[in-house]
């Protein structure tokens, strides 16, 4: 009698406890009859009566939330675009997110919170900052805004993505051309920058030699070039090639030896005949 009887209890008892596990990047809060329980659950094993209680999961991980809207531009444009909201929960509002807000946080909270701020932001941006180097700034802005409301129920708005932007066609081609246009008039200052720098070496190079000349020419005199061609003979002296120096005791004129013509003799005269 015993061994059914053990078995019909453990049977019931199997019917009043589940137990759900929360991973490692979660935590877990406990609903009971409709009410929360305070205590947040961390990674592990979590048991509970599946008749009257719930084990909700809520992710601690960075997610990427991927959102598809039209953004109005300055000029009145719909930019059609594709973003990520890259975002996580603060384990320690896990149960007041779930008291306040309920499991649909995301439509409820980040999204609605992230089209205003968007819609607020890029209305202050022409449609080509969307699409150039102002895209930085303009998710920077949404990021700033969201992080206000967000930021004390317990979201943490990591970063804001414009992963894409689809402009109107001719709009589109327009842009594209003025940044060629655009870069095309920058690389022209360079060059034209270049130029001017290298002219500026070259004048500056020209004054220095001219500036040599001058000095050089105030320092010669007589005296200082007699002295250099007696430097100049003592070292023909001691030179092993043969020279001959022809001067005119003024100026000298070097003349190498091997380098000489030799002079032909002339032909010996023949006798008359008689």
């Amino acid at each position: 009698m015993n061994g059914p009887r053990l078995a019909l209890a453990a049977t019931a008892l199997s019917l009043f406890t589940g137990c759900a596990v929360i991973h490692a990047d979660q935590v877990g809060v406990k609903t009971r009859l409709g009410r929360l329980a305070p205590e947040v659950y961390e990674p592990g094993p979590v048991v509970y009566n599946p008749l009257v209680s719930r084990v909700i999961a809520l992710p601690t991980r960075t997610v990427n939330l991927e959102v598809k809207l039209d953004l109005p531009s300055s000029e009145g444009l719909n930019i059609r675009a594709e973003i990520s909201i890259l975002y996580s929960i603060d384990p320690n509002y896990a149960d007041d997110i779930v008291r306040s807000i309920g499991t649909n946080y995301e439509e409820v909270m980040i999204l609605s919170v992230f089209r205003s701020a968007a819609a607020d932001v890029c209305a202050r941006f022409m449609a080509k900052d969307m699409y150039t180097n102002a895209r930085q700034d303009i998710e920077h802005e949404i990021k700033l805004r969201m992080d206000e409301i967000l930021a004390p129920r317990g979201f943490t708005i990591e970063n804001v993505l414009l992963k894409s932007i689809q402009l109107p066609p001719g709009l589109q081609a327009a842009i594209e051309d003025k940044l060629e246009a655009e870069q095309a008039a920058q690389r022209m200052e360079f060059v034209l920058l270049q130029e001017q720098q290298e002219a500026e070496r070259r004048r500056i190079e020209a004054e220095g030699v001219a500036q040599a000349h001058r000095l050089l020419t105030e320092s010669l005199n007589d005296e200082i070039i007699a002295w250099q061609s007696l430097a100049v003979f003592q070292e023909l002296a001691s030179s092993p090639n043969t020279k001959i120096i022809v001067t005119d005791g003024a100026t000298p004129m070097l003349i190498d030896a091997a380098e000489t013509v030799p002079v032909p003799a002339p032909a010996p005269a023949k006798a008359a005949p008689r």
